[in-house]
């Protein structure tokens, strides 16, 4: 491409042959490239935002109103071939999307990607399981196409960090594409930073943490109910190891998976221990809702990718669909057969314990993280960030504000630090948000429903479901509204003096 947009249309030089090619764009399809800031870009300048906002900024400017993409003076030794660039866009865009990342945000990457190898006319595009893109070499040449079918999911928070590392680095012009390609096969091949047993731990922990949580209580029966609920979840978990090693969806695995902790609350009051079995049932909900795949359905509707957003949250109707089969079926057969007499009121404490409750809510956020695969390097970060957004909503739980205001403004700010902390980090920020969401999903609201539902009053029950829809978006909108925030508030961080930190940033900083 030209250097500096001096040939182009619309460049300084476009004053004599300006309408002869203003009539060549026209003639195939495009709108001519009036109006664009050519004085505002700097030649190899380091720019203020990372790649993603510098991305996703040219993401949703018209492919023929874009500017040129700013790129060091060094040439490389020789030009990729195109169908090798556009097959290693494909594969780093099918790992971000595997793993959860936003459809804006993928397609932000690959057009990343494809722009760093100077193919500049590249247009990516996403859906829930296929991505595609297509070059056009100019505006005489056909366009080549590529695409990619995502079949499997997986979350693994190391790997989402190991590959937004990898597109960093190939934007700043530090990566070849065989190099790219020899770390993208490594970055598959890396096994999981935890084993299934320790994961069956952490589902455990996280379930007997949120016992405390939502309990709120530290007498001898809480304790015991701690144990229960720790065992009725690492069985639940073990169990949906068992159906997924049968080859049988995921929808069977959160069947099977909410069972083990609705039995033992059902147990635990027929069998009049004077134990909280509600509070059981309700621990054993927490590390069951899926709260990733909702924040990213809501991140795709508010972006404009609808298709994709609809997917989203027809997979997560689909996953709650199964807790409440799970764990509806063991609640009716407890209260129609064996008179259960399941009280709600006792997952709703009224925060005699603060301390206890936060300590819990640090706990409840570390056993997420470890569940989402997250690496060891930031899980005291992330573990700090459920703590202070836990701290938030009880603050203003105190206050007399409504739950749904209090629930929107804690996601708020874990969304704005966590926007934050992956600027000075250089990942993802789902690293950050996604766990310290933990603490404030609305398990208990659940739980209330569902009883209701089978003790025979829906009404009640879906009144209780709607509220907790109702968190769950405010949990979402919350999350994006933060990250929004920080990306038009803050600017990249600057290295404190030394050389070699100021070297990486202004390369991985280049752009408008």
């Amino acid at each position: 491409m030209p250097e500096g947009g001096q040939d182009r249309p619309g460049g300084a030089d476009a004053q004599g042959g300006g309408e002869a090619e203003y009539e060549d764009w026209s003639r195939f399809g495009f709108t001519p490239t009036l109006g664009v800031p050519i004085v505002d870009l700097r030649k190899g300048a380091p720019g203020e935002a990372p790649w993603p906002d510098r991305m996703r900024s040219l993401l949703r400017t018209p492919m023929s109103e874009r500017p040129e993409f700013e790129r060091s003076a060094a040439k490389p030794a020789s030009e990729p071939s195109v169908p090798r660039v556009l097959d290693l866009t494909l594969r780093i865009g099918e790992l971000l999307l595997a793993s959860g990342e936003a459809a804006e945000d993928v397609e932000a990457a690959m057009l990343g990607v494809a722009h760093a190898y100077r193919l500049d006319r590249c247009e990516p595009e996403v859906t829930f399981t296929l991505l595609s893109v297509t070059y056009q070499p100019s505006l005489v040449e056909p366009p080549i196409s590529a695409t990619r079918v995502v079949r499997r999911r997986g979350t693994d928070h190391t790997r989402l960090a190991s590959v937004y590392r990898l597109v960093a680095d190939i934007t700043g012009e530090e990566v070849s594409v065989e190099e790219a390609y020899r770390r993208l096969a490594e970055i598959r091949r890396n096994r999981h930073p935890y084993s299934s047993w320790a994961l069956t731990l952490a589902t455990g922990l996280l379930a007997a943490a949120a016992t405390l949580l939502v309990g709120g209580r530290a007498d001898p029966q809480a304790w015991l109910v701690f144990l229960i609920a720790f065992v009725a979840a690492a069985l639940g978990d073990r169990l949906a190891w068992l159906v997924a090693s049968k080859g049988l969806p995921e929808f069977y695995q959160f069947v099977v998976a909410a069972m083990p902790a609705a039995l033992s609350g059902v147990l635990l009051t027929a069998g009049h221990s004077g134990l909280r079995g509600s509070v059981v049932i309700t621990g054993g909900l927490y590390g069951l809702l899926p709260g990733r795949a909702l924040v990213a359905a809501v991140a795709d509707g508010l972006t404009g990718y609808y298709i994709t957003a609809a997917a989203r949250l027809l997979e997560v109707v689909y996953l709650v669909v199964g807790i409440v089969i799970g764990v509806l079926s063991v609640l009716y057969i407890g209260v129609r057969l064996f008179g259960a007499e399941l009280h709600p009121e006792q997952a709703l404490a009224t925060h005699p314990f603060p301390v206890l409750q936060l300590a819990s809510a640090l706990l409840l956020t570390l056993c997420f993280a470890v569940l989402l695969q997250t690496s060891r390097q930031v899980l005291l970060q992330v573990t700090l960030l459920g703590g202070v957004s836990w701290a938030v909503f009880g603050v203003l739980g105190q206050a007399r504000v409504s739950t749904v205001l209090a629930t929107g403004v804690a996601a708020m700010l874990i969304g704005l630090f966590g926007q934050m902390l992956s600027r000075y980090q250089y990942a993802s920020s789902k690293i950050y948000v996604t766990p310290a969401l933990g603490p404030l999903l609305p398990g208990s609201v659940i739980y209330r429903g569902l009883l209701s539902l089978a003790q025979g009053d829906a009404l009640q029950g879906l009144v209780f479901i709607a509220r907790a829809s109702a968190l769950a978006l405010a949990l979402a909108v919350g999350v994006n509204l933060g990250g929004e925030l920080a990306r038009l508030f803050l600017k990249i961080p600057h290295a404190g003096g030394e050389a070699g930190l100021v070297r990486r940033a202004a390369k991985r900083t280049r752009g408008f």
